[in-house]
């Protein structure tokens, strides 16, 4: 049985509303009586569920972070190839910007509103975690799978190509999820791999 709106809890409606909300409008002109507007509550009785704007904020970056490090936990330990571990790093970041766009939005563009020392320690795993992305892509030139490019150069590539997607995708595309993931991974490995 699918959930509905009213079945969620009041802090996740919260946060979808927020998150809807920065990607629209941007963090910082998002005001508290925007998202109470939102979700249908007076702003005072918005202070009874979260502290502040920041809060959802540091929640979403956080939460999608540690998502990624989670994955990247999970692709280290592969018994595969440099190129079928960089192919499923580029499914999770299709996969969640399809799937999961508003707070890919804010993750992606509003991380930099974050207070100290939030920001230091958001940065420090976007840095671990694009470490470790590039430390794959360093074993796939050695391996001779890639082209001998300069690492980070492919690393940024990789990760611009596929930003735009939770601006432009939406769900009723002509284009199914599945199919997008299958071409634009087929797109971009046929840029990096020698085969």
């Amino acid at each position: 049985m699918a959930t509905t709106e009213k079945d969620k809890p009041k802090k996740q409606l919260i946060r979808e509303a927020a998150a809807r909300l920065f990607r629209d409008k941007g963090y910082s002109a998002t005001s508290m009586r925007d998202l109470a507007d939102a979700v249908h509550l007076r702003a005072s009785s918005l202070y009874n569920h979260i502290s502040s704007k920041e809060e959802i904020l540091k929640d979403i970056c956080f939460e999608n972070a540690y998502r990624f490090l989670a994955t990247m936990e999970e692709v280290e330990q592969m018994d595969a190839s440099a190129t079928q571990k960089v192919m499923a790093l580029l499914h999770l970041h299709i996969r969640t910007a399809t799937e999961d766009f508003t707070s890919v939005t804010a993750f992606n563009d509003e991380w930099r509103h974050l207070s100290e020392p939030d920001l230091s320690a958001f940065k420090a795993l976007r840095k671990n975690y694009e470490g470790r992305f590039q430390a794959i892509i360093e074993a796939g030139i050695r391996a001779g799978e890639f082209h001998s490019v300069e690492p980070a150069i492919a690393l940024h590539t990789l990760f611009s190509s596929v930003r735009w997607l939770y601006d432009w995708y939406k769900p009723g595309k002509k284009i199914t999820a599945e199919d997008l993931e299958e071409q634009m991974c087929r797109l971009l490995m046929k840029g990096m791999t020698k085969q």
